[in-house]
């Protein structure tokens, strides 16, 4: 969102080992690639980037490749014909009944004021099954007025269920070798010490 501000021109892309690197541009597949959904969101990629199969793994081969597709491990959604990647299917938060996105709100908190950076996880929660929690890395103090408005911006953006009930402000995000977010790290950076990091966090969706 940064660069967006200052006028340079970003490109997002979408692909994988398995697709010979990115094959969707900014939600568009290129020429030949096809993308289609499963009944819960799942993305399949089809079309002369894809691999053959795994090398020395006919298993995992036929449970991943079918009839010209391959079943990846991503949820999406399509938005006027373009894909929109939510996340990881294993990284859903499912909250209440209610299934949660990390990556939808992680958008969206780093899409605000002052926010740098962001990593939202479930952690385990008594009544809920589980809470979302973000961890964000910010230009200034995080006090019960900038918690309020970064729940305020994501439940606007995707509903009640994803504004986080728990945040904390971290110096940085925990990161895996190849440099994306761990989240098994983060979840255990925020339930560490939870002094200070649970605030009172606004009504589930179905205390209305």
């Amino acid at each position: 969102m940064r660069a967006v501000a200052e006028g340079v021109a970003v490109v997002t892309t979408y692909g994988m080992s398995e697709t010979a690197g990115g094959c969707v541009y900014d939600g568009v597949p290129l020429d030949g690639v096809r993308v289609a959904l499963e009944d819960d969101g799942r993305i399949r990629l089809g079309g002369p980037t894809l691999a053959t199969g795994y090398l020395g793994d006919p298993r995992l081969t036929e449970a991943s490749f079918t009839d010209g597709w391959f079943r990846t491990g991503d949820l999406g959604r399509l938005r006027a014909g373009r894909l929109e990647v939510l996340g990881r299917a294993d990284d859903m938060i499912v909250t209440g009944g209610e299934k949660v996105a990390p990556a939808a709100v992680e958008r969206v908190l780093t899409a605000q004021d002052g926010v740098r950076a962001a990593c939202v996880v479930g952690v385990p929660d008594a009544e809920w099954g589980q809470a979302v929690a973000a961890a964000v890395v910010l230009d200034g103090p995080l006090d019960a007025a900038r918690t309020e408005r970064l729940r305020d911006a994501v439940r606007a953006e995707l509903g009640r269920a994803a504004a986080p009930r728990i945040v904390r402000a971290v110096p940085r995000i925990p990161l895996r070798g190849i440099g994306k977010p761990d989240r098994m790290a983060t979840a255990r950076l925020i339930t560490v010490d939870t002094g200070g990091a649970r605030a009172a966090g606004p009504p589930h969706p179905r205390n209305g």
